[in-house]
């Protein structure tokens, strides 16, 4: 099979929702979890690499994005795309921006790049070059009170402005309602006034599908945004159904939860099985203590059980107060990731459920898994993927932004013959 679609994703979450989307438009997808090694080779149509880039150093963001580009294309991708999230989620200082330029460079001295962070199935349009999410513009969202990356201002043609040398531009509605060729003539008409970043309005499944249209015929073009206008992409190039997927592997099952969005918060409250509460007080006094006291409730619990660290902002908040914010998310992300691995190596743990992004990242670190193939969607953005550990063994695992995936995804994700709440939040904070 060729290599159509390389994408380039600054997390493991935001790379396994593309590789949600794509797939469920009938695209064989593969996620490759950090830079893959030169010469790396796929039988799958789209491969999305996995950094860790989002609020990383510029110049390590830049680094990792550049090699993972010229992996994909000695690979042979058709098509370049950096994935970004679909609340724009950065600072003046980047990484949207610094990483784009650098991508053009990579293409041709007249490259521009054009995408948008619009995914309409996720509430996330683009309106007049300003973002909005469900109803309210980004600023309005509770991304303004992001810890890390706050987004205050929905202008994205100015907030990407702030972030790159190059001039930005968009494409308004009106011109994307007018289809494919008047996209492509306004990009072209950008192009040669100097711009080098073009945005795109998007307020439906069609915008994206017109710009994709526009986009597969031009040259020198780097795409980019959220998982919308990839699978736009995949509608083109896929088979338009689902691709048949094997069973899961046998074995015990485990959730393990780090996020503290309104949405997993729901989600574990929503659970059936027993709960395992994480106390990041005890996590500081001695983490090896509260590791082995959370694997001894998984080898006695029955039914699917659940290690999480999911607390409400105010904990979150007198937390960080008292360790610092980079100390108790390190205590947390790092007991979390000891007791996965240490569940499949000890207690035969072989699916795995992870809710929120850094919490991802290091349980992929732990096991040791490099690619990720997906096995089966169980809600927008949301799939069972199979991989392979350090040791060799089979798993699989749900690796999920977040505020994904319906209130019941907890209880719901482990049917293979159903799939969970088609349910989409306001935010993407994990």
């Amino acid at each position: 099979m060729t290599l159509e679609l390389g994408v380039i994703a600054d997390d493991i979450t935001g790379a396994c929702d593309v590789a949600a989307g794509v797939s469920a438009a009938g695209l064989d997808a593969e996620v490759r979890i950090g830079v893959p090694s030169a010469g790396s080779r796929t039988d799958a149509a789209c491969v999305i690499v996995a950094l860790k880039s989002r609020t990383a150093p510029v110049d390590q963001a830049v680094r990792e994005s550049v090699a993972a580009a010229r992996v994909l294309r000695d690979g042979g991708a058709r098509l370049i795309y950096q994935k970004y999230c679909s609340t724009f989620d950065s600072t003046d200082a980047g990484n949207i921006g610094p990483v784009a330029d650098a991508l053009l460079a990579e293409l041709s001295a007249d490259a521009v790049s054009v995408g948008t962070p619009a995914t309409p199935a996720a509430g996330r349009t683009m309106h007049r070059g300003h973002l909005f999410v469900g109803d309210r513009l980004l600023s309005e969202s509770s991304l303004a009170q992001h810890p890390l990356t706050p987004m205050t201002d929905p202008d994205l043609v100015r907030v990407l402005g702030r972030q790159t040398p190059h001039r930005v531009g968009s494409v308004p509605i009106d011109t994307v309602h007018d289809g494919a060729g008047a996209i492509g003539a306004r990009i072209d008409e950008l192009r040669a006034d100097g711009v080098r970043h073009v945005l795109l309005d998007a307020v439906d499944d069609s915008d994206l599908d017109a710009a994709a249209e526009a986009l597969a015929a031009s040259d020198a073009v780097l795409l980019g945004g959220a998982a919308g206008l990839a699978v736009a992409f995949a509608r083109r190039l896929g088979g338009g159904s689902p691709l048949a997927v094997p069973g899961p592997p046998e074995g015990r099952t485990l959730i393990v939860s780090g996020s503290a969005s309104e949405r997993t918060r729901s989600q574990v409250a929503a659970h059936t099985g027993p709960l395992f509460a994480l106390d990041v007080e005890a996590l500081a006094a001695g983490t090896d203590a509260v590791v082995e006291q959370a694997l001894e409730f998984v080898r006695a619990a029955s039914g699917v059980p659940l290690v999480s660290a999911t607390v409400d902002p105010a904990e979150v908040r007198r937390v960080q107060e008292r360790w610092g914010v980079e100390r108790s998310a390190a205590l947390v992300e790092d007991a979390l990731s000891r007791i996965a691995a240490l569940a499949v190596e000890r207690l035969g743990v072989r699916r795995i459920l992870v809710a929120g992004g850094e919490t991802s990242g290091a349980v992929a670190a732990a096991l040791g898994v490099s690619t990720l193939r997906v096995r089966r969607v169980v809600a927008p953005g949301v799939a069972w993927t199979t991989a392979t550990d350090a040791a060799g063994r089979e798993l699989d695992l749900c690796f999920k932004s977040g505020n994904f995936g319906g209130e019941r995804l907890f209880v719901d994700a482990w049917t293979e013959d159903a799939r969970t709440e088609d349910a989409w939040p306001e935010e993407e904070m994990s």
